[in-house]
């Protein structure tokens, strides 16, 4: 008897037009990575005004994140990736041709809180590219399941996030580390650029992505519709806030490792970025084989490891920073990030109703990424702390002390939570 197999529909034109704009945007985000905080560096040597530089970054998916929501359910998603990708062009475009003027970059850091022109420039700037980035991002994830069918998902996401992951981690860093050491506004300029590129790419996907839908109505009542989908459904919420607890400890990590990697590690900024090509070669490897691990160990185990991976990491940088071992743990985790990524982006993607899903999306977001500033902020004021009793070299540590106590009380707070019958129970409602 001839059994009838339905084939596996291809991903499209559309989906790759929108994954190579995603790995051109990620390229800019991991030039900013390194770019960032080192001008920060340039400027001032205070931890806490460093860390502020890459909080008024994330700060908006504190603020806009749950109007984003709404704007992503109302209007074209795609013209809106398109207009925040310009948006943030323009305004690193200003940032480059700023650094350009003689004598606004200082010869030498102050060791103290900063009060230059530059740095008050350079926090309205961050401040401006998280906006654009909170509704960009939103618009995109939505974007997924209108263009790839939705048993492509996995497949789709693992792709979307090995480029993300090799532009973002593996390419990007290095890259802004060279660039910094050739001529700092060419690596702002530049950033910007990519970004430019990466919006005309998602311009030429042909169609039409608004959400079929009511009337609008007031954007209170359609966020509170979007929090109230995400309450009613006990997973969704702790996954939110298992992940808003996660990303504050990956945060306090990163940021505690520029000055860390300088510091007590000995790095320059091409030393540095190769550093961060551990998380990239981790991400990559997740994206790549990512659907294989889920389906041998289970979405529960996966999820579990990826906090304890991220308790590793911070063992590993505070107990061995060495190049080596550092990298490695860097490596492991975002492996494992990246596969929390797959699973928890598909499920919601596959289980949300199209015309929910961006406000859906924001309120997960919110609880999810909101609290990456909080993290940024104590990174640096654990240092600050701690330079009051203990030598400079063990007071750059606290992050990564402090972030093994909050990634282990994150570990057994979760794990119950999500048990592999919580998982079947919300997908099989």
């Amino acid at each position: 008897m001839n059994q009838h197999v339905t084939p596996q529909r291809k991903l499209g034109a559309s989906f790759y037009r929108l994954w190579l704009s995603s790995g051109l945007a990620n390229l800019a985000d991991g030039v900013g990575i390194v770019a960032w905080p080192w001008l920060a560096s340039l400027i001032t040597r205070d931890p806490l005004a460093i860390s502020m530089v890459a909080a008024a970054q994330k700060l908006p998916w504190f603020l806009f994140a749950l109007p984003s929501g709404v704007i992503t359910d109302r209007l074209d998603r795609r013209k809106l990736v398109v207009a925040m990708d310009f948006a943030r062009f323009a305004v690193l475009i200003m940032l480059a041709a700023a650094l350009l003027l003689p004598g606004l970059l200082p010869q030498d850091p102050i060791s103290d809180f900063p009060t230059a022109p530059l740095y008050w420039l350079l926090l309205v700037a961050a401040l401006l590219v998280g906006f654009a980035e909170v509704l960009r991002d939103n618009c995109a994830v939505t974007l997924m399941p209108a263009i790839v069918p939705l048993e492509r998902l996995e497949t789709a996401n693992g792709r979307m996030g090995s480029l993300e992951v090799l532009m973002n981690m593996m390419i990007g860093p290095p890259l802004a580390g060279l660039l910094i050491g050739l001529a700092l506004p060419l690596a702002f300029g530049l950033y910007g650029l990519a970004f430019a590129f990466a919006g005309m790419l998602v311009l030429s996907i042909p169609g039409r992505f608004r959400a079929e839908r009511a009337a609008p109505r007031h954007w209170v009542t359609e966020m509170r519709e979007g929090a109230a989908y995400l309450f009613r459904h006990p997973l969704l919420r702790d996954l939110a806030i298992g992940l808003g607890a996660f990303n504050a400890v990956e945060n306090m990590l990163l940021i505690g490792l520029v000055l860390y990697a300088q510091e007590v590690m000995g790095l320059n900024s091409t030393q540095y970025g190769l550093l961060l090509t551990g998380a990239a070669a981790g991400g990559l490897l997740g994206g790549l084989f990512g659907e294989r691990v889920i389906r041998r160990l289970g979405a529960s185990a996966c999820l579990r490891l990826a906090i304890a991976a991220c308790l590793l990491q911070a063992l590993v940088t505070l107990l061995l920073p060495y190049f080596v071992a550092v990298w490695l743990a860097l490596m492991l985790a975002s492996l494992t990030g990246m596969i929390w990524n797959i699973i928890t982006v598909s499920l919601r993607q596959r289980m949300i109703p199209p015309h929910l899903l961006g406000r859906v999306n924001s309120v997960y977001r919110f609880f999810g990424l909101g609290t990456m500033p909080l993290g940024l902020i104590i990174s640096g004021l654990s240092v600050t702390i701690a330079e009051g009793f203990m030598p400079r070299s063990q007071a750059l540590a606290a992050p990564f002390a402090l972030g093994a106590v909050l990634a282990l009380l994150l570990l057994v707070g979760i794990w119950k939570r999500v048990s592999p019958k919580a998982l079947r129970d919300f997908s099989g409602r």
